[in-house]
């Protein structure tokens, strides 16, 4: 091996083209014209090992180009020969600076390293990348789905929530219509696919204890004649009496807007049994008003959703502002925005959760403790004085938080206008449901400047 690099005309055709971390490589018809006409005039990096073969470290695709063009000759400059991972990693450098790599091309090499042994803490060191992107990389291409996705073009961010759905044929199609259609909205609709997700495996495995109890469970309830399943609140015994649990002989399950679920004392087949429906006409109860129109099921069915929109949103919305104060430099406007929270908004300050607030610090926030007045952020600031402006923001915006609700979409406020005002002009892009809070009224006076 050579301690001083050499210059060398070598036939390309001779040279070994080892993985590079462009495997496109890019090679156009100008390209390959070009190197036909004028040659290579950049040397290629390269070193020959001990079996005499010369093995490109940089210029695979000056390399292939001169083998396509023809060339008998191009200028090789051989160094020692560098381990391979040090090799790959220099590409990813160079290539990275260059911004000519994409994410695929990144996953790629970051894939090659962790074969060969480098940690994701290194790549990170050596690329200038963190280690969280190292290590989304390395676990979409652990996937076929994820790997698959990269080979498209997606990002990396993409690859890795198609991976997280590759069973679901349905999940996947709609994510791919976002990706195409509105990726900034793929947050809010991976976030809307979690929940249901979620929900939906929470009510099959109550379904599932249900039954292995001998309990029956029925898709449908209702209150009036028009179910042959009814509630027991909504009928009597057939001695006149108000049905009770004790009567019950299947339960139907209904489902918060947050995902929990919960059973009511049903009767199946009521009429047969000798039941009868305990109000008739319009009495006092909602169910002797008879079935709803479709108006109200239609405005029953938006409500329902909406609200299960906006919990989605919240989540997606709270990984927003603690990905924005992870980065090195604060939000732009940051000293304006705390304290118009503060003077216009002062339940901000007052009545944020600590817990909300450490989670978007980066705080660790431990394990609960049994005192009175718990706050994981304040025991946070009392251990560390590094960046108190980061725990100031993240305290006011768990105070916006802690005001919006479920349903906040039915009745906005100035306030939630305000906060979701100023983290769009950070970069959030707003979910539908929260844009019918900014779009309630116009912005006032009051509001948050830029």
């Amino acid at each position: 091996m050579n301690a001083t690099p050499t210059l060398e005309m070598l036939d390309p055709a001779t040279l070994t083209v080892d993985i590079n971390v462009r495997k496109d490589a890019a090679l156009t018809a100008d390209f390959i014209a070009s190197i036909k006409e004028h040659g290579v005039m950049e040397p290629v990096i390269a070193h020959r090992r001990d079996d005499g073969v010369v093995h490109v470290l940089m210029g695979q695709r000056r390399t292939r180009a001169a083998v396509e063009a023809g060339r008998t000759s191009i200028p090789v400059m051989l160094i020692e020969s560098p381990e391979d991972a040090e090799r790959i990693v220099t590409q990813v450098v160079e290539n990275i600076q260059r911004a000519e790599l994409t994410e695929a091309d990144e996953a790629e090499a970051y894939h090659q390293l962790s074969l060969i042994g480098v940690s994701a803490a290194m790549i990170a060191k050596k690329t200038g990348r963190t280690k969280t992107t190292v290590e989304g990389a390395l676990k979409a291409k652990s996937t076929d789905t994820g790997s698959a996705a990269l080979g498209k073009g997606y990002t990396i961010e993409a690859a890795l929530i198609l991976a997280e759905f590759a069973t679901d044929g349905d999940a996947v199609e709609e994510l791919e219509s976002v990706i195409a259609d509105e990726p900034d909205m793929l947050a809010h609709v991976t976030q809307q696919l979690r929940d249901r997700r979620d929900r939906a495996a929470a009510l099959a495995a109550l379904t599932a204890e249900l039954e292995a109890a001998g309990t029956t469970v029925v898709e449908r309830a209702g209150y009036d004649g028009d179910s042959e399943n009814v509630r027991v609140s909504s009928l009597n015994r057939a001695d006149g009496e108000p049905a009770t649990e004790e009567d019950a002989n299947a339960v139907h399950i209904v489902t918060s807007y947050n995902g929990h679920h919960s059973t009511v004392p049903v009767v199946a087949g009521w009429r047969e049994l000798g039941f009868t429906l305990r109000y008739n006409g319009y009495g006092a109860s909602a169910a002797s008003k008879g079935p709803m129109t479709e108006e109200q099921k239609a405005e029953r069915k938006t409500l329902i959703e909406n609200n299960k929109l906006m919990q989605s949103a919240t989540v997606v919305r709270r990984d927003f502002v603690k990905s924005l104060l992870a980065k090195k430099q604060l939000p732009k406007g940051w000293q304006h925005f705390t304290v118009h929270a503060i003077t216009h908004h002062p339940e901000t300050a007052s009545g944020y959760e600590g817990t909300v607030a450490a989670e978007m610090a980066g705080a660790k926030a431990g394990e609960s403790s049994d005192r009175w007045g718990w706050n994981p952020l304040r025991d946070h600031v009392a251990k560390s004085t590094a960046r108190p402006e980061v725990s100031l923001i993240a305290l006011v915006c768990a105070g916006y938080e802690k005001t919006i609700a479920k349903d906040s979409w039915r009745s906005p406020s100035i306030r939630h206008i305000d906060y979701l005002t100023r983290l769009i002009a950070w970069g959030y892009t707003a979910s539908p449901v929260e844009q019918i809070i900014l779009d309630s009224a116009a912005p006032a006076e009051e509001h948050v400047a830029e």
